[in-house]
């Protein structure tokens, strides 16, 4: 395959993101209001928000979730960029970040010197079964559906693969829940900002003020094997392995590198970014990795003239704490059959040698599909800026990955991020 440079340079100058959570009074417009406005004052030199002159939304599914289609020119229309052309990009929960590399290769193209990327989704207003529903869509409905499948269920598939090859037990997912809860408490966007440990505290104390018996677990290890307390959604996946059913929307603002300087001092540059397809989860010989995830972090190293080694921090697509696993191996961060280790051993704690999902990650930060892929592109922004306030890792980030991923990996794009 021919892998192509960047025709020219890409920056991103600007960062915007609701909070993440259940907002039943709120749609996904006055979401994406909410973070285009904070992206406006994020950009330090300030900007005419006239200057813009193309948006590209990731959706998911605003049709089936809020019942609106053509949902791109809506939200031009909301925040007032109308009449510039508008494009929704639909790749399941890739959708954010194929709407991300679809606004980098327009600038890179020549085509615009500065685009709006969004992310949208408002997916509480459906009860969870519909939730379900409307995301197994994204699933093989010819094959994979009728045999009863849906998303938890893959990811038990690849779970128990990867147990019975590996070694991994439940427990190694309960560390990477344990650290990402602890990073999305340090979250004021987070859906779920606040850690394992004080979740447990406060199911006590609500049992104490309904005068029942207080549960006697000694520690957040007793907790997480609480059946009651944590229970199994599809074994060996349990309710604390799943990311949640999430409102919110995020913003970017990407420009021509030779431009980028009018809008801060301090710019990201995107420097590389790959995509890739692959097979439903049914036709695939080996469940323990997502091909596509492997082949789009190739196209991006390549093109960025970097290795994975040469990574230093990472958000990554962990819909379920699996997910975070696998990613860490197609990435080339770790070793085929070693991923498991890592959470347990720290290595990808804030404070470790390869930081992961320092936002929370989707597990806790949220996971509103359609916007989860731009809403990484928010925090590395953030934490290669140094501007993560409490989270923020305190090793130098000269280069720094995203990594989305759409159903069961059926498309997965990679971007590549530098600081000069």
């Amino acid at each position: 395959m021919l892998i192509r440079k960047l025709g020219r340079g890409v920056a991103l100058v600007g960062v915007g993101m609701s909070k993440f959570g259940a907002f039943p009074d709120k749609t996904s417009r006055d979401l994406f209001v909410e973070a285009f406005q904070e992206l406006c004052a994020s950009v330090d030199k300030g900007f005419d928000p006239a200057e813009i002159e193309a948006l590209y939304i990731g959706n998911y599914s605003s049709d089936l979730f809020e019942g609106q289609g053509h949902t791109a020119p809506i939200m031009a229309d909301a925040v007032g960029l109308t009449p510039r052309p508008a494009v929704r990009v639909e790749a399941a929960c890739a959708s954010g970040g194929v709407a991300l590399r679809q606004a980098v290769l327009a600038v890179a193209a020549g085509m615009y010197d500065v685009v709006l990327v969004g992310g949208i989704e408002c997916m509480t207003r459906l009860p969870t079964a519909q939730v379900t529903d409307t995301l197994g869509s994204a699933a093989d409905v010819l094959y994979e559906t009728p045999a009863g499948f849906t998303f938890p269920g893959f990811y038990a598939a690849i779970a128990t693969a990867y147990m019975h090859r590996y070694g991994m037990t439940p427990e190694h997912l309960m560390h990477v829940a344990l650290k990402n809860h602890a990073n999305g408490a340090l979250n004021p966007k987070a859906q779920f900002n606040i850690t394992i440990a004080a979740w447990m505290q406060n199911r006590i104390q609500a049992a104490l003020k309904k005068g029942r018996p207080a549960p006697t677990w000694r520690d957040e290890w007793d907790f997480l094997h609480d059946d009651a307390a944590n229970p199994p959604i599809a074994w060996p996946l349990r309710l604390f392995d799943c990311s949640p059913i999430t409102d919110g929307a995020a913003c970017a603002l990407l420009v021509a590198a030779e431009r980028a300087r009018a809008f801060t001092d301090n710019p990201i540059y995107v420097i590389g970014t790959g995509q890739a397809s692959d097979v439903p989860l049914h036709s695939r010989t080996d469940l323990t990795t997502l091909p596509a995830a492997r082949t789009a972090a190739r196209i991006a190293y390549e093109q960025a003239g970097i290795t994975a080694q040469d990574i230093r921090i990472a958000e990554v697509h962990d819909c379920f704490t699996i997910a975070e696993v696998v990613a860490g191996e197609d990435l080339g961060f770790f070793a085929t059959g070693t991923g498991y280790k890592m959470a347990e051993d720290g290595v990808t704690a804030r404070d470790g040698a390869r930081p992961i999902n320092t936002s929370g990650g989707l597990k806790a930060k949220g996971h509103p599909v359609g916007a989860s892929g731009v809403a990484q592109a928010v925090e590395i922004f953030k934490q290669m800026r140094g501007e993560a306030g409490p989270r923020q890792v305190t090793r130098d980030i000269p280069l720094a990955l995203t990594h989305n991923v759409g159903a069961t990996g059926s498309t997965c794009v990679v971007h590549i991020y530098e600081r000069k």
